[in-house]
């Protein structure tokens, strides 16, 4: 159990005279300490228990029970610590300082041990009743404290040595990061909001299989505040089921910022998407199911109002469902997708009914010249580790159905009488589109405003990932011109913070006049074959009857010249 160098030990005469083995005193430097437990509750370090009836094996029975060991006090350092349980992963650590203060054998223990899993040191406190006991496997009052860089726990319960724990736990981090590396758990990465830093109080309780049930949970995650009950399993993978309930909630961390343009603000501001790495590691850090009650949720891209949701990850695969949502002066339904398996996408389908537009657009693309109250459905999907590169990969399909509504910036009824596309408001009655999406750009062929005294239909398409427009606008006035009404294209282009809104005369020209261009096309050839002296010879065209006499007078002031 244990083997060094140099070592002092100290023994008290009058307690072995009385057939007990009494140690007053172990000092030890650099040793090597093997402590080994069978799943039946034997333990290299169990000489007797409390009642005198366990007995150290020997090849033959001894007469009379082992006589109890206690130890007063224990000071190593610089020690070989090994763990070996049955049916657990081996547990070592090198240059582990241990004191152990244990002035009366059937009374507590003081334990210190400073252990260094990582470069910095890792100091724990421990205070255990009845502490003969305890080493014979029986539960004891416990309390105990764990302090590293950056952050400590505490425990004020029960326990006892086959890994059975109970008590109200606290855990207090500044940099949780940093905490879990002087563990020995490098490199974990959490979001912003979502345990950076933690304030964490619970009822816990630990069973030998490693089996956590956590109760009166409430956890400060550094900035959202989650309450509830959690079963978590620690063999591998931490695997979680838990049922939580927060105020305000701000999961922007997940997708990269709380900006859906960027960390240049809102589209209309030209800055582009943001460049910035999305670190998603965290979705690595459990498996399992999480539902969650919330007063708002923010989502980075999207702000949802009072919500209940379901979160499952599986492997580095988080799946976000919303069940009831508010959102936008509506609600949603559907779901996102946040996959790191092998790289990061995102994606989902989310339907939503009588929301307010502008928000909504605002929020998921920065665009703040729509309004209305209405439908829309949309799936897809992005691939990128940044904001910008997901924005530019966007694929998928979509629809949208507006009631009354506005399009600043724009009015088509002014258009109509003046050709005057600058500023303005159109006031529309209804809208509907449908609209696919690949490589980052949007299309649609088929948008319809119905307007007071006409009708519009749009085509053409929106560069998500650049910020651009190419879009063409086509208002018709139906009590003009006839029974063909009045349409006058107005193509939209550029920059979607400060596009140029300009109307298509030509265009305009050749929807609204056709019959008219081609009759005054006609009179005009045939004033020109007349002016000319043509004949048109066997079906050919007026065109190709000025061509060849063109070339006639031309052949003729050549030959002139020539003679």
């Amino acid at each position: 159990m244990l083997s060094t160098t140099n070592a002092a030990i100290g023994v008290d005469a009058m307690a072995l005279l009385r057939g007990e083995i009494r140690i007053t005193n172990i000092e030890a430097e650099s040793p090597t300490i093997r402590l080994e437990s069978r799943k039946d509750g034997r333990a290299s370090w169990q000489f007797t228990d409390a009642s005198g009836d366990a007995q150290i094996e020997t090849a033959t029975s001894p007469e009379r029970a082992a006589r109890p060991v206690t130890i007063e006090k224990l000071n190593i350092t610089d020690a070989t610590l090994i763990y070996d349980a049955e049916g657990a992963d081996l547990v070592s650590y090198s240059g582990v300082d241990l004191s152990l203060d244990w002035p009366e054998a059937s009374g507590p223990a003081d334990l210190r041990a400073v252990l260094r899993p990582a470069a910095a040191p890792v100091t724990v406190t421990a205070r255990i009743g009845a502490f003969s006991q305890f080493l014979a496997g029986e539960v004891q009052p416990v309390k105990a404290t764990l302090t590293a860089q950056a952050g400590k726990a505490s425990l004020d319960g029960r326990a006892a040595l086959n890994g059975a724990v109970a008590g109200k736990v606290t855990l207090e981090t500044g940099d949780t990061q940093a905490f879990l590396a002087a563990l020995g758990q490098p490199g974990v990465a959490l979001p912003q909001g979502l345990g950076q830093r933690l304030n964490v109080t619970t009822a816990l309780t630990l069973t030998p299989e490693r089996q956590l049930s956590l109760r009166e949970l409430v956890a400060d995650l550094g900035g959202n505040t989650l309450r509830g009950a959690a079963d978590v399993g620690l063999n591998g993978t931490p695997q979680v089921n838990a049922q939580l309930t927060a105020g305000a909630l701000d999961l922007s961390g997940l997708t990269g910022g709380t900006d859906g343009a960027g960390s240049g603000g809102s589209g209309d501001s030209g800055a582009g998407w943001s460049k910035a790495p999305i670190d998603a590691s965290g979705l690595a850090a459990f498996n399992g199911a999480i539902s969650l009650s919330a007063e708002s949720i923010d989502l980075g891209a999207l702000k949802l109002g009072a919500s209940r949701t379901l979160l499952t990850n599986d492997r580095s695969r988080m799946v976000f469902e919303m069940r009831e949502v508010a959102a936008y002066g509506g609600r949603l339904t559907g779901q996102f997708v946040a996959n790191n398996r092998s790289g990061l996408s995102v994606g989902g389908a989310v339907q939503a009914l009588g929301v307010q537009m502008n928000p909504l657009l605002s929020d998921l693309a920065g665009l703040t010249r729509f309004s209305g109250q209405g439908d829309a459905e949309v799936s897809f999907l992005g691939v990128g580790q940044n904001v910008d590169a997901i924005m530019r990969s966007l694929s998928g399909k979509g629809a949208v159905k507006v009631g009354r509504g506005t399009i600043e910036g724009i009015d088509l009824d002014a258009l109509l009488g003046s050709f005057d596309v600058k500023g303005g408001t159109t006031v529309f009655d209804s809208l509907g589109a449908k609209f696919t999406m690949d490589g980052g750009v949007l299309r649609n062929d088929d948008l319809l405003l119905l307007l007071p005294n006409f009708n519009a239909t749009g085509a053409g398409q929106v560069n998500l990932g650049a910020q651009t427009l190419d879009y063409t606008v086509t208002p018709k006035a139906l009590r003009v011109n006839g029974d063909r009404g009045l349409a006058v294209p107005v193509r939209i282009s550029g920059p979607w913070a400060d596009p140029s809104i300009r109307p298509d005369l030509k265009a305009a020209v050749d929807l609204n006049f056709a019959e008219e261009k081609a009759k005054i096309e006609d009179q005009v050839k045939q004033k020109l074959a007349e002016e000319l002296n043509l004949s048109p010879q066997g079906g050919q065209s007026i065109e190709d009857a000025v061509k060849d006499k063109v070339e006639d007078k031309l052949k003729k002031r050549l030959l002139k010249i020539l003679e």
